[in-house]
């Protein structure tokens, strides 16, 4: 029976994990047979542009609701740190990287503002951050004076617009897109066979080595298509490059470091950590530190995309973030969830958008869909919660 029950367990846990994947893949599905232009090379390479923003602030939001909190502001920062930039390099005339690295100051001292109430003072995040939301957005309107500025131009519009191409000679598609697709494959690849092999070391259960490769084949096969779609359009863009680097830094970070098992272990069990000699209060305060950061480059990358700034901007970002990471398997009550599944969760709620806009889908349906899915998203982590508890 511990074996039957070690099965069942095993089970549940994959269906929690790949289940996820397999609505993805069935939604990409849907709005292909749908639309036959919703996976043109073109609009593959928009869907990425315009909601590269969101998976930016989905990797942040996915630790701080792995800690046990929330935060409300991070639409709000995004918006100030875009004005901030903005009043420099278009209004003062200064250099484009003057902007990014006020940006990215403002959004760190958001972040030391917001975790030293939070860590410090031990007021929820919910309501620090509902405060933040208030009071950056206020902030916003001052630094731009109620109006918008634009445009950047420049090397800072690149930034969020530009793309990698030609570098390695055309075959009408870009090579160097292929090639760098390529190597992250064989990367992918190489880094499940080392797990593969770490859990076995360790005696733990691993699929079949048939399964195994024809979960690698399938995976790369789909990467490469989707490298290729890129290849087609203008290229290797910048802002998936950045996306790239912060998924690897970020997941690395999760999994291998302490300060991320301190992370799981604070929202998992906020008591036994405390007895384990986790710093509670410094844990928190460098993941609301970190949510500041990130919120900054994703108000870098959204004022660059829109080529100005306005008082409006990032209006809502905080929900589809927060709905990214559940959708993706966070847990509500903390503890659970991967930067991987957040960026999956992200994807959906990028392709639901981009598909009901290409079929003409009028807004209010829009929040309406996405809504039904966060609820469906979160009523399958309680069922799959209570499923396991019935199991033990």
């Amino acid at each position: 029976m511990t074996a039957l029950a070690g099965l069942r367990e095993m089970a549940s846990r994959n269906l929690r994990q790949s289940g996820i994947v397999v609505a993805f893949v069935a939604i990409v599905v849907l709005f292909a047979v749908l639309n036959q232009n919703f996976l043109s090379p073109g609009n593959l390479t928009n869907i990425i542009l315009q909601y590269s923003y969101i998976l930016i602030l989905a990797i942040g939001m996915l630790m701080i609701i792995v800690a046990g909190h929330i935060d409300l502001s991070v639409g709000s920062v995004v918006a100030l740190t875009g004005a901030v930039s903005a009043v420099l390099v278009i209004r003062n005339g200064l250099p484009w990287w003057v902007g990014v690295l006020a940006a990215l100051g403002v959004g760190l001292l958001v972040g030391v503002w917001q975790g030293f109430w939070v860590a410090y003072v031990g007021i929820p995040g919910f309501i620090v951050t509902l405060a933040g939301m208030l009071l950056f957005r206020g902030l916003t309107y001052q630094v731009l004076d109620n109006v918008s500025l634009s445009p950047f131009g420049g090397a800072y519009y690149d930034v969020a617009n530009g793309f990698q191409n030609g570098l390695l000679g055309g075959y009408g598609v870009d090579v160097f897109t292929l090639v760098i697709f390529g190597i992250a494959v064989v990367g992918y690849a190489v880094s499940q066979w080392r797990a593969r092999r770490g859990k076995i070391a360790y005696k733990q259960s691993v699929e079949s080595m048939p399964l195994f490769v024809l979960k690698i084949v399938v995976i790369a096969a789909i990467v490469m298509w989707f490298g290729y779609q890129l290849a087609q359009s203008r290229g290797l863009p910048n802002i998936l490059i950045l996306l790239a680097v912060l998924i690897l830094v970020y997941s690395l970070v999760m999994q291998k470091t302490v300060f991320g098992r301190h992370i799981y272990a604070i929202g998992g069990n906020l008591n036994a950590a405390q007895l384990s000699g986790v710093k509670v209060r410094r844990v928190n305060f460098w993941v609301f530190v970190n949510m500041g950061v990130l919120a900054s480059v994703a108000g870098i990358v959204y004022s660059s995309r829109m080529n100005g700034a306005q008082p409006g901007a990032g209006n809502m970002f905080e929900l589809d973030a927060i709905a990214a990471c559940f959708i993706g398997g966070a847990s509500t009550t903390g503890g659970v969830g991967r930067i991987t599944g957040a960026m999956v969760g992200g994807l959906i709620m990028a392709v639901m958008s981009n598909g009901m806009q290409l079929m003409g889908v009028p807004q209010s349906t829009q929040q309406v869909v996405k809504g039904l899915v966060l609820l469906l998203a979160v009523a399958f982590d309680v069922y799959n919660k209570r499923r396991a508890s019935a199991l033990r």
